[in-house]
């Protein structure tokens, strides 16, 4: 608040007696008026909500790398149902996305506060899942020559094909539980030097926004061919050059999505490895060292390959030697 003359400027009612706005009275110390602090905290507020709008545009860019593997991982995990279950699946998927969110932001806090230490540990952990579910997916790919038709397909009991679903969720839930780690820890090492409040917000807006953004991205590729189906219909309602554009946009919706999801599942795998292996990379300095020579994104998949054989190949040694005994 400032004074001319030793008067508000704003009441005219001079400083030493106090100033008064409608339905608020304050006094400054020394008169015997209680103080009134709604000024001072609407400020805190509107400085912490600038903080806040600042650190989430650069928590949102450091982040935006992760965030399209993710999206890739998650897509290619959100394919292969039946088209009826699609969306159910989907959903099931990205509740257990927020439930995973509910459960790593508290510790995320907490860790950074308390534990920082056991923070690269915990990624590591995750690296080496995600590596090892990358080599997996390409091992299985190259002993099972004979695809066939996808499980769903092949399942005619329904409560099969409820099992073969849940399955696939709980896989997709622990993918995108590792995924959200990274993610968070990402978006909190960007406001480390900024005030707590500040911290929970922002991490907290990244998280959520990262769970929409994904999933609904995820939701619009799944649904490609209906959204193609639509736009083919209202095609041949009408008439003309925009009938015509029309129904070829829609007839190119339906045609493509086999392809999409073909080449999801390529790009998921191949993300899967370079999140899994970057988390050696950026985290062990001799691994990152020894593989300085290399671009980075191609260190990053040679890490998570030879991470994930490593772990599929001591996985099969140890059930060869089970099946023996």
């Amino acid at each position: 608040m400032t004074f001319i003359n030793g008067c508000n400027s704003l009441t005219g009612i001079p400083k030493e007696t106090g100033f008064v706005f409608p339905g608020i009275i304050y006094k400054r110390k020394g008169v015997g008026v209680m103080t009134g602090g709604i000024f001072a905290v609407l400020d805190d507020i509107a400085v912490l909500l600038d903080d806040v709008a600042v650190m989430s545009k650069v928590a949102a860019k450091k982040t935006a790398g992760i965030l399209g593997d993710d999206l890739a991982v998650n897509a290619e995990k959100a394919t292969g149902f039946q088209a009826s279950r699609e969306l159910p699946v989907l959903w099931a998927i990205t509740k257990g996305s927020f439930v995973n969110k509910l459960i790593i932001l508290p510790l995320a806090f907490l860790l950074s506060a308390y534990a920082s230490w056991l923070v690269i540990p915990i990624l590591l952990l995750g690296g080496a899942y995600l590596s090892y579910e990358g080599v997996e997916k390409i091992y299985h790919m190259a002993s099972h020559k004979s695809h066939g038709k996808p499980a769903v397909k092949k399942v005619h009991s329904q409560a099969e094909l409820l099992k073969i679903e849940a399955t696939k969720i709980k896989s997709a839930i622990r993918t995108d539980f590792i995924l959200s780690i990274e993610i968070v820890m990402i978006a909190l090492g960007t406001v480390m030097t900024q005030k707590f409040m500040v911290q929970v917000v922002v991490v907290s807006f990244i998280a959520v926004l990262a769970t929409i953004g994904v999933y609904g991205v995820v939701a619009l590729l799944v649904r490609m061919d209906d959204m193609g189906l639509y736009m083919t219909r209202r095609a041949g309602q009408g008439v003309g050059v925009w009938a015509k554009m029309l129904d070829g946009a829609g007839r190119l919706l339906i045609a493509s999505l086999p392809w999409v999801i073909r080449i999801l599942g390529v790009i998921g795998t191949i993300a899967m490895l370079m999140v899994g292996g970057g988390m050696f990379t950026h985290n062990i300095e001799v691994v990152h060292h020894a593989l300085s020579f290399l671009p980075s994104l191609l260190a990053t998949l040679l890490c998570g390959l030879v991470v994930g054989s490593v772990l599929v190949g001591s996985q099969l040694i140890f059930q060869r030697f089970r099946h023996k005994e």
